[in-house]
């Protein structure tokens, strides 16, 4: 199982990627956190904006699949798109992802 992490600069576009992502079938699950406040660096200097952070639920071999859904569908043009491996995963919650995305 994966974990992605991408963010988005608003609520709407937060809740269009993520029903697209799972009507997809590229995740099972995507949990949208309210906004926080992003300071990173980019164009020459360090910038400060409001961001939603979506948790997105899906398996190893959806990878690219969605990573390229991501690029493709969100306004940045350089999205942060990272996965985190879930080496921990419970059997129920594995079958279930399973079983959606297969």
């Amino acid at each position: 199982m994966l974990i992605v992490l991408t963010t988005t600069p608003n609520i709407d576009e937060a809740e269009g990627l993520a029903e697209k992502i799972v009507a997809a079938k590229l995740a099972t699950c995507v949990q949208i956190l309210p906004q926080m406040t992003s300071v990173y660096f980019w164009e020459g200097k360090v910038q400060k904006e409001p961001e939603h952070l979506l948790l997105i639920k899906t398996l190893a071999e959806k990878w690219d699949e969605l990573r390229d859904f991501i690029t493709t569908n969100h306004s940045y043009s350089v999205p942060e798109i990272v996965a985190v491996d879930a080496d921990k995963v419970s059997d129920g919650y594995l079958a279930w992802m399973t079983d959606y995305l297969s």
